[in-house]
């Protein structure tokens, strides 16, 4: 039995080699096996990670952790995902792994895994879960981010008196008596975000007591902390302002692992968040933000001197934003990712300031360096690669580490992606991709589809994804066009900046121009044209319904219709105080100015509106707002609403029922 099962495992990729390849479809995009972060071993001999695979029927996705040579090789699959097993990270000594797993049934808890005996044990039963795994650096427990009650700590018996008291409520009605009340996708609950201590033997222990979340609330992800060399000290994130749906402080403090006084180490007005010790104990480099209420200021590096208390900027020439940054083991460089004209691309940047690129093509992210310094691990993807792990070596020489889609992918046709330039509002030039159809032929014309990214303050990269990947929409015959207008991050900080306060100005002709240039290509039917967008996208849609009629149907995902509405139902006040000049009620005009409600009298263009009820950022009365007004207004309209999504859609089949929902949308009325 083991012969014929090792005989039938060697024969699948020769099979799957073998089978008539196939236009990419939404089943494909399923398929693809989701390679998460890499993460070296001490000796630097091998690379752990997750990888996610989606059961389509049981509408779940599963993890399993995996063990590959960082010289490359084959993998090992070390944990059976039957549920989810991820982010998985060495201890120091390099003999076991904790990772994060729901496979009792309940919350993620912490799990170890000892790599010579492949024994497996629970380490954590924390009542909120764990998340954000880190070593302490003796190996002694680790450290992890819990939804704590403030008042609990993690005394077992005062949670579930708490829990207890929750749950005999007579109703689940809401008394608000101040704002935050609910953020991205929940209601403010009793529970905070709190940093916890979980030792191999022993009680775990809150080391961020307070009432404030410690890390506080990320789209990103919670890794906003850090544990010194020498064990001693904790460096975390949070903001402990009055009016958190104003502001966005979040500082940095420190604290003494065995407890005390919490110490405050930032001062600027904006954001300090992503901690990181030198391996040598001199400095926290962390990212930092110097204006108050504006999240989309600049991301700079700086540095925190141990000794002095002084902090400084590093690098204050590198032009964009600084996403991740992690040490060198000497202490004398860093490594750092940023987004470069559509790419992602790793840098080497010393304490000095000076910066060198290493890799510049598609896009890296969650870089581990190995012992030596000599090599950095990083996760990578194109518009038309899935993620895999690579390496790059300081001289620039790449290496596949991983290779879990090849044998898919043999069987996948993706359309040919390329760059495409035209000139915007003043004389700006515009960065946009092209996404070509399955076996494309140059001497046909194809319909096309404009899609136009979120943000504002983002950017459509060369990378891949499982929200509005182009692929399957490309291979329902579309050659697509994805601009990068003003606002798009990656082409320096006054291009980002040039989309506040002008959200239908600069940004709807830098697109437009865009369509314009698009349209000649000799294979664009230009009496054929679709758009579509979510968030800011959405909002532009909203825009060109009342501004063009140069398309033939339109999508409006999650996008901003009513922007008076929209800030009395918003929760991160921040965003349309900075970017609206203030509240709708003493500064009225660009509100007024940019809202696309006020242009409804001129609405024509058949609209898809989708919407989250859960998406408490852009709320759903906007979508019926919209979808209301094209009713009224006698304009052919369907909305698809999510009951069980915030302002994305994640499920497996809801992100089916979404593909599937906007393709023939788009082939209803693009393509006759």
């Amino acid at each position: 039995m083991k012969k014929l099962a090792l005989t039938l495992l060697l024969a699948a990729p020769l099979l799957a080699q073998s089978q008539q390849p196939h236009d990419f479809t939404f089943d494909d995009l399923a398929s693809i096996r989701r390679v998460g972060a890499p993460h070296v071993a001490p000796d630097g001999k091998w690379v752990v990670y997750d990888v996610s695979t989606i059961d389509m029927p049981a509408n779940y996705r599963h993890s399993a952790i995996y063990l590959v040579p960082a010289a490359g090789g084959a993998s090992k699959k070390i944990t059976d995902g039957a549920k989810q097993d991820e982010g998985p990270v060495f201890s120091p000594d390099g003999k076991t792994i904790a990772f994060l797993s729901n496979r009792d049934g309940g919350a993620h808890q912490v799990y170890l895994y000892d790599v010579a005996s492949g024994n497996m044990r629970k380490l954590s039963d924390l009542a909120g879960g764990a998340a954000t795994v880190k070593w302490m650096p003796d190996g002694s427990g680790v450290v992890v981010v819990s939804d704590i009650y403030p008042d609990c700590g993690v005394d077992p018996t005062c949670i579930k008196q708490k829990d207890a008291a929750a749950a005999a409520k007579p109703t689940k009605a809401h008394i608000l008596t101040s704002l935050l009340y609910r953020h991205w996708t929940a209601w403010q609950e009793a529970t905070r975000a709190h940093i916890v201590l979980v030792p191999l033997s022993g009680a775990p222990r809150d080391l961020t007591p307070g009432t404030f979340d410690a890390p506080p609330f990320s789209v990103g992800g919670g890794d906003e902390f850090d544990v010194s060399p020498d064990g001693k000290q904790l460096v975390f994130a949070r903001n402990t302002d009055d009016h958190p749906e104003l502001s966005t402080n979040d500082d940095l403090f420190i604290v003494p692992i065995t407890g005390g006084a919490i110490q405050r180490i930032t001062t600027r007005t904006g954001a300090d968040t992503s901690p990181r010790y030198s391996p040598d104990g001199k400095w926290i480099a962390y990212r930092s933000q110097a204006r108050a209420g504006y999240e989309s200021d600049q991301w700079e590096l700086w540095l925190y001197d141990r000794t002095t208390g002084e902090a400084s900027r590093v690098a204050g020439s590198f032009p964009n934003w600084i996403e991740s940054a992690e040490w060198a083991p000497d202490s004398k460089r860093m490594f750092i990712t940023a987004p470069e004209n559509g790419r992602e691309a790793i840098y080497e940047v010393t304490l000095e300031g000076r910066y060198l690129p290493l890799f510049t093509k598609g896009a890296a992210s969650s870089i581990s360096v190995s012992p030596d310094g000599k090599n950095v691990f990083y996760s990578w993807s194109s518009l038309r690669q899935p993620t895999e792990i690579y390496s790059v070596s300081r001289t620039g020489q790449v290496a596949t580490i991983t290779h879990e889609n090849d044998a898919l992918l043999q069987n996948m046709n993706r359309g040919e992606t390329s760059d495409l330039t035209w000139i915007g509002a003043d004389g700006a030039k515009i960065q946009g991709f092209v996404v070509k159809p399955p076996n494309f032929d140059a001497t046909k014309k194809y319909p096309a589809l404009v899609l136009i990214h979120g943000g504002p303050q983002g950017a459509w990269e060369d990378t891949w994804g499982y929200r509005w990947n182009p692929m399957p929409f490309a291979s329902r015959g579309y050659v697509i066009l994805m601009p990068n207008p003003r606002g798009s991050t990656g082409f320096g900080q006054q291009f980002v900046e040039q989309i506040s306060g002008d959200w239908g100005g600069r940004a709807y002709t830098d697109i437009m121009n865009g369509v314009d240039k698009f349209a000649t290509l000799p294979y664009v039917d230009a009496t054929r044209m679709g758009a579509a967008g979510a968030s800011y996208g959405g909002y532009m849609i909203d825009w060109i319904l009342g501004h063009s009629d140069r398309f033939k149907a339109l999508v409006s995902h999650d996008g901003l219709f009513n922007l008076a509405s929209m800030y009395g139902a918003t929760e991160e006040l921040w965003f349309p105080e900075w970017e609206l000049g203030g509240n709708p009620w003493d500064n009225p005009e660009l509100y007024l100015k940019w809202s696309p409600n006020m242009f409804v009298k001129n609405f024509k263009t058949p609209t898809l509106v989708v919407h989250g009820e859960l998406d408490y950022r852009v709320p759903i009365n906007q979508g019926l707002e919209l979808f209301t007004a094209l009713q009224r207004r006698g304009v052919p309209s369907k909305m698809l609403i999510f009951p069980d999504e915030g302002h994305w859609v994640l499920k497996p089949q809801n992100s089916k029922l979404w593909y599937q929902t906007v393709g023939d949308w788009l082939d209803q009325w693009v393509k006759k």
